[in-house]
């Protein structure tokens, strides 16, 4: 159970209240089980949802809460039973801790999907205690919820992976958007959006960015490699490429028309989204006319997990981050908000708490 006095072997940084600022604390974390696996953190990646549930946005905060769920780090302990893992390997976990392991989601290596699924922050695990997440010196986790970090990976950049990644990575595998020569629209250049275009890439296609800030069309193009950059409010754009995209990934997590997005796609084409805007609206026109189909998508399952870590390292993918230090989390929290990021910030957790 989490030390309320400031007593206990891990230390973190959590939020008391909805204000969302975070602080130093300490609490204990779990003895390691005979299939668990604890690992020291050397990297935590700064999510949206940190913000959502350190300000309390969904109504279900449980204070002192300790978030982070884009987590790397080296083992340092295994169980009895654990076979995948050794001491010295280099790790990650992700936005689950848990879940029955029994479902047929979970035999279909679809965790994510477990009605019992227990996330890394704010969640109630099996034992009735709350998760806390990777602002914090280390973490206990079941071996199935744990992934290996190829050798040669950095951990900074691996940290983005767990939830940016595979954010995009799973609706991208799921209607195989890995069909080189075939056309990708992007909408939204953030810490998700970025990563879709450089999976674009990897695959072969032929990407173009959707923004609002005429300011990212640089960088999209010559860093990122994309292929092509709209201005979305731009009328005449937008109908330019009509019928001409086979996939769209929405990362875009502000209000936004669908219709003309969905406008784009060629005949069977299919959109993505990975957001959640307060609603969709759109025109049943929009998908029947053209064969087209609106899915949606929610990080990914543990086989899928490691697919990309491992596709990322075989192809040298790596997200663009901005290393802070933890002391600045607060300023960071506020930046990512403002949306001034390039384009995923990592908190350096191993040399933050010496």
């Amino acid at each position: 159970m989490a030390s309320e006095s400031g007593d206990g072997n891990c230390d973190a940084w959590a939020a008391r209240d909805p204000s969302g600022v975070l602080s130093p604390y300490k609490f204990n974390r779990r003895a390691v089980q005979s299939g668990d696996v604890s690992l020291k953190i050397t990297h935590c990646g700064v999510c949206y949802a940190d913000v959502a549930w350190t300000q309390n946005r969904h109504n279900d905060s449980k204070y002192p809460l300790v978030p982070g769920h884009e987590i790397t780090g080296v083992v340092t302990e295994v169980g009895s039973d654990v076979k995948g893992f050794k001491v010295g390997d280099h790790v990650g976990v992700g936005t689950y801790v848990n879940s029955c392991r029994d479902c047929e989601n979970c035999n279909s290596s679809l965790d994510n999907h477990c009605p019992k699924s227990v996330y890394t922050f704010n969640g109630i695990d099996t034992d009735g205690t709350i998760t806390k997440g990777g602002y914090s010196t280390h973490i206990v986790v079941h071996e199935r919820y744990c992934f290996k970090i190829p050798d040669g990976y950095p951990l900074a950049k691996a940290a983005p992976l767990l939830c940016a990644g595979i954010t995009v990575y799973t609706p991208m595998m799921r209607h195989n958007m890995n069909q080189p020569g075939k056309s990708l629209g992007v909408i939204g250049l953030g810490g998700l959006g970025h990563m879709a275009v450089k999976f674009g890439k990897a695959f072969g296609l032929k990407v173009t960015v959707f923004s609002t800030s005429e300011s990212k069309r640089d960088e999209a193009i010559s860093v990122l490699g994309a292929d092509n950059f709209v201005i979305s409010s731009n009328t005449q754009q937008m109908e330019s490429l009509k019928n001409s995209l086979h996939f769209i990934v929405d990362t875009a997590s502000g209000d936004h028309p669908f219709d003309p997005y969905l406008s784009l796609l060629k005949v069977g084409g299919v959109m993505a989204i990975v957001c959640f805007p307060s609603e969709i609206k759109l025109h049943p026109a929009s998908l029947n006319l053209g064969a087209r189909t609106l899915s949606g998508s929610l990080v990914g399952g543990t086989k899928d997990i490691q697919e990309m870590v491992n596709f990322c390292a075989a192809n040298k993918i790596y997200p663009e981050i901005e290393i802070i230090k933890i002391d600045y989390i607060n300023e960071a929290l506020t930046r990512l908000v403002n949306r001034d990021v390039k384009y995923r910030f990592v908190i350096d957790i191993e040399n933050s708490f010496k």
